[in-house]
């Protein structure tokens, strides 16, 4: 079974989450809110993807997903930095 790359909130939440690899090759994660609010960061260093998809998937069942997904992220030793659009 393949690894999930994208996660939107439980019942009907408009939060989406999920993880791509970029042209020049480095990993990912966007956040989109369905409104207004588009964020990618990139990841720093080499992780796994099954790190970065349980650090998602936990992030988007939460809440406040934004706070949680920096908490998770944290948990895990993976570091990011914030792409510009």
């Amino acid at each position: 079974m393949g690894l999930q790359t994208t996660f939107h909130a439980p019942a009907g939440g408009a939060d989406f989450l999920g993880f791509r690899k970029s042209r020049a090759g480095s990993t990912e994660i966007v956040y989109d809110d369905g409104l207004k609010q588009r964020l990618i960061w990139r990841v720093c260093g080499v992780f796994g993807e099954a790190g970065i998809s349980d650090a998602l998937q936990a992030a988007v069942g939460a809440q406040r997903v934004l706070p949680t997904l920096f908490e998770e992220l944290k948990k895990r030793a993976i570091e990011i930095e914030q792409v510009e659009i």
